[in-house]
C-alpha cells in the first residue's frame, strides 16, 4: 500500500506559510503556487530550453528500473561517499546543531539523498527542490521508506526560501543543468547561513574532441522528444558496451597535447570514453542502465561545463569560503562555507 505524501510538521513553521489545500493556490514570495500530488508546485512558465531540461530529468527519474538495481544504487553511493563522505553518519551532521535544515538543490527523484543521508533523514530537516516532475517519484519514494521530506518544485535560480536560512545546502549534479551555473551558484548560496555548508559537484570540461562530441550530440538528442532521445543513443551505448567488452589496454607513447590525451596505458574503452565520447560503460550495468547515464549527459539542452579557475571565482564572488575542492576527469566537487 503506498503512503500518500504530506508535508512534515515543521515545513509550515519553518516557512511561515499557511498551506494550501490540494488543488489550491498561493503566493509564497511573491511567486504563485499550486497544491498539487500533496506538494507545492511553481506555476509559472520558464523558458525553452529550461522547460526541455526539465522534462527529460522527468523522463529520466520515471524510469525507475534504470537507476534502482543493487549494483546501481551500490556504485551511485560509492561514488557519493568517496566524494562527500558518509552523511548518513550521524558524526557528520555534529557540528550542525538540532534538526539542521538541509537544502537538496535540485534533488530530482531524491535517489541521492536516500543514498547519501539514508537513515539519518530522521536526524534533519531535509527540503528537496527541483525544477522537474521528477518529484512524483519523490513524494513516493520518501514516505515507501519511512524518510520524511518537504518537497518543493521551482527553479533554483528563484527560490522562496528567505536568504540565510539553511545549514546545508547539497547540489549534487545539478547547478549546471540551469541557465547559468554562475547564478545559480549565487542564487542556492544567498540561502545558506553564515558558516552554512555548501556542497556541490558540477561538469568539468574535457578534452577537445570530447567536447565537440558532446555538443554535436547533444544538439540532436535535445531536440527529439525524451522517448526517441533514449532510443537514439542506445546504439551508441551498445558500442561503448562492445569497447568495454574487449577488456584492451592501449599505451598512449607521448602526451597528444593537441587533444588533451596523457601518455601512459590506458583501457580503449576509457580513451573513447574521456578524450571522443561519452559512451558509458561498467560490466556490471544493465543496458539501459547505461543508457540512463548517456541520456543524463547528452539530452538536457542545459549541461554547462566548467574548469575549476570558473568555479573558484564564482564562490569567491558568492561569498563562499572554499574548504576544499577536488577535480576529477568527470567534474568539481566543492566543499564550501557561507561568509
Amino acid at each position: 500500500m503506498n503512503t500518500p505524501y504530506q508535508y512534515p510538521d515543521w515545513f509550515a513553521e519553518t516557512t511561515g506559510l499557511l498551506l494550501p489545500r490540494e488543488g489550491e493556490d498561493v503566493t509564497w514570495a511573491g511567486r504563485p503556487f499550486a497544491m498539487r500530488g500533496g506538494f507545492l508546485r511553481d506555476t509559472r512558465v520558464w523558458d525553452e530550453d529550461q522547460l526541455q531540461t526539465r522534462d527529460t530529468f522527468a523522463y529520466k527519474w520515471k524510469q525507475t528500473g534504470t537507476y534502482t538495481s543493487e549494483a546501481f544504487e551500490a556504485q551511485t553511493r560509492s561514488w557519493l561517499v568517496e566524494r562527500y563522505g558518509d552523511w548518513s553518519d550521524d558524526a557528520f551532521w555534529s557540528g550542525f546543531g538540532n534538526m539542521p535544515l538541509v537544502l537538496d538543490a535540485g534533488c530530482g527523484s531524491g535517489a541521492t539523498a536516500r543514498l547519501l543521508i539514508g537513515d539519518a533523514m530522521d536526524r534533519i530537516r531535509y527540503v528537496g527542490v527541483d525544477v522537474s516532475d521528477a518529484l512524483d517519484v519523490a513524494a513516493k519514494a520518501f514516505p515507501a521508506e519511512g524518510m520524511p521530506a518537504a518537497l518543493v518544485q521551482g527553479s533554483l535560480l528563484d527560490l522562496p526560501f528567505e536568504d540565510g536560512v539553511f545549514d546545508v545546502v547539497l547540489s549534487e549534479g545539478v547547478l549546471h543543468h540551469t541557465p547559468s551555473t554562475r547564478d545559480a551558484l549565487h542564487a542556492v548560496a544567498r540561502k545558506l547561513k553564515p558558516d552554512g555548508l555548501f556542497a556541490f559537484y558540477v561538469y568539468r570540461r574535457k578534452s577537445p574532441a570530447r567536447e565537440f562530441t558532446d555538443d554535436h550530440i547533444r544538439n540532436i538528442a535535445a531536440g527529439l522528444s525524451p522517448e526517441d532521445a533514449w532510443a537514439a543513443l542506445m546504439p551508441l551505448t551498445k558500442l561503448g558496451k562492445t569497447l568495454g567488452d574487449l577488456n584492451i589496454t592501449v599505451d598512449v607513447p607521448e602526451d597528444v597535447d593537441v587533444l588533451g590525451i596523457p601518455k601512459g596505458p590506458i583501457d580503449l574503452q576509457r580513451l573513447f570514453y574521456w578524450h571522443f565520447c561519452k559512451m558509458y560503460y561498467r560490466p556490471e550495468y544493465s543496458l539501459d542502465e547505461m543508457n540512463h547515464v548517456n541520456f543524463d549527459w547528452f539530452t538536457p539542452a542545459y549541461a554547462h561545463r566548467q574548469s575549476v579557475e570558473e568555479v573558484s571565482t564564482w564562490c569567491a564572488d558568492a561569498g563562499l569560503r572554499i574548504d576544499h575542492i577536488n577535480e576529477e576527469d568527470a567534474g568539481i566537487t566543492v566543499f564550501a562555507y557561507a561568509t
